[in-house]
């Protein structure tokens, strides 16, 4: 008897949470839609093109590049604008913390919330971002969509483009950032108001550290390299 009772119990629930994640979807396609309605996809990445300082990925150093995509989405160029294993992580975290603490978004699903979306995290538009990204990727190259990213991200201080951050910061063009620059400017996406250089230098290393780890994790770094950064040589 008790447990013909908890297996209705849980089905019962697992019914409600369906019809509960069949509405939330509802709602974020539509709030996809409403985005795209407002200002096509294309119309809203020429507007970050046309940006002044807009800078395309080919005067980039290496360095910085690997450096974002380590500490930012490291199967960017595997996934397809989503990350099941982030999301599910991002999900059971969450969970845990009664949250929505951990996010779980790829760099084109923070490409997307950059170009329609608020910054407050809300499920409805983690969803409506979710769709956004699928579309973006199936109109744009990885290598579009990282440098749409770069020049779109804000930086602290008042810089939106990795331009405007390397000139303001290092007071240099961002081809000509060191190893060090380029690691140090990386992790400050992560929460400008945090690691803005000019407000809390000490948090920015400290995440710099952060952003070498990572890069030593996943190969695009040895040991010895990232100490050499470190130090500044």
């Amino acid at each position: 008897m008790i447990k013909k009772l908890l297996k209705r119990c849980f089905l019962s629930l697992l019914v409600v949470l369906l019809l509960a994640a069949g509405i939330l979807t509802g709602f974020g396609y539509k709030m996809y839609n409403d985005a795209l309605r407002r200002q096509s996809l294309p119309a809203r990445i020429a507007q970050v093109q046309e940006k002044p300082n807009y800078t395309p990925v080919s005067q980039l150093p290496e360095t910085y590049l690997n450096a974002v995509i380590a500490v930012e989405d490291h199967r960017f160029f595997d996934h397809f604008g989503i990350d099941p294993l982030a999301i599910g992580r991002a999900v059971w975290n969450d969970i845990k913390s009664l949250s929505l603490r951990e996010g779980g978004s790829t760099i084109t699903q923070q490409l997307a919330k950059n170009l329609y979306f608020t910054q407050e995290k809300q499920f409805i538009r983690k969803i409506a971002e979710a769709f956004m990204a699928l579309k973006i990727e199936s109109m744009y190259g990885k290598e579009d969509i990282l440098e749409f990213y770069v020049n779109s991200i804000y930086f602290g201080d008042g810089y939106y483009c990795v331009k405007d951050a390397s000139r303001g910061y290092f007071g240099k063009e961002p081809a000509d950032m060191t190893d060090y620059e380029s690691t140090l400017l990386a992790g400050i996406p992560n929460a400008p108001s945090v690691y803005a250089l000019s407000a809390n230098p000490q948090l920015a290393v400290k995440r710099q550290k952060y952003v070498l780890q990572q890069m030593a994790q996943y190969g695009y770094l040895s040991s010895l390299e990232q100490t050499a950064i470190l130090s500044g040589n």
